[in-house]
């Protein structure tokens, strides 16, 4: 189970990217306090949890003051993520250790083609394929080698499309109001990038796997200019609503792994 602290930490994050806390808005313990019906000791966690991790910031005088969270800014993190993933890649392709995670990862792939050939992107279908796709990208991260890589990546997690393995969708489509084929085949498209990467790291081949993680992680970027099309002004909010994201889990996924 969640501490308190975390999931009031979860809370209060949540606010902030949905606009409920403005940016330049002030936080105080007394206030949260009263607000959740909490200590000041599980509020006290939760604020320094959310200020390691850039989202407020010790204000002039007591409590604390939102930072800004902007589109640009996801961008830019969601650039460093594909780069510590790919690094990821080709470190797990060097490694003498990495026959011991192939399986896991071939197995993610099988299942999320699975899910893509059922035709349906149901809650369920996108539920289970985020936990597939999160399988995957969390097993290159542990098996790189580098524990400092996953620790890295780790940090900026808690952003609308930086958890491990965060997918994207086109909420039209998949709630029927355009042509679902298209990101069925976006879908198709990403697991077969899933495929060359794992056989490039089967392979020992660093050169292939770091620059096929590369091409997989940008994607991402894609999306995002895509979404900037279409809106006149893209918010942190749309980014939310586009992502299927937070870890699942670890405790789950092993148990789906071994059934």
């Amino acid at each position: 189970m969640s501490s308190i602290d975390t999931e009031l930490a979860n809370t209060i994050r949540a606010d902030i990217i949905d606009g409920t806390f403005e940016h330049g808005a002030r936080i105080t313990e007394a206030r949260l306090c009263d607000s959740h019906n909490v200590s000041r000791t599980p509020v006290r966690l939760a604020l320094r949890r959310l200020e390691q991790e850039g989202m407020i910031r010790k204000g002039d005088g007591r409590g604390y003051v939102v930072e800004e969270i902007t589109v640009d800014g996801i961008r830019q993190a969601v650039m460093v993520r594909g780069h510590l993933e790919s690094l990821a890649a080709r470190l797990m392709a060097q490694s003498e250790k990495q026959a011991q995670d192939l399986d896991r990862m071939a197995l993610a792939i099988e299942r999320i083609e699975a899910l893509i050939d059922q035709g349906s992107l149901d809650d369920d279908t996108l539920k289970n394929m985020h936990a597939e796709n999160f399988a995957f990208h969390n097993t290159i991260l542990k098996g790189c080698g580098n524990s400092y890589v996953k620790f890295t990546c780790d940090q900026i997690s808690h952003l609308p499309m930086l958890a491990s393995g965060s997918m994207v969708f086109d909420r039209d489509s998949i709630d029927g109001k355009t042509d679902i084929d298209k990101t069925i085949l976006r879908l198709k498209i990403g697991n077969s990038q899933h495929r060359i990467i794992y056989k490039a790291i089967e392979q020992g081949d660093p050169v292939r796997a770091e620059g096929m993680m590369r091409e997989h992680s940008n994607t991402m970027i894609e999306y995002i200019e895509v979404f900037e099309q279409r809106k006149n002004k893209l918010t942190v909010r749309d980014l939310v609503s586009y992502s299927v994201q937070g870890n699942p889990r670890i405790e789950d996924i092993e148990e789906k792994a071994a059934s």
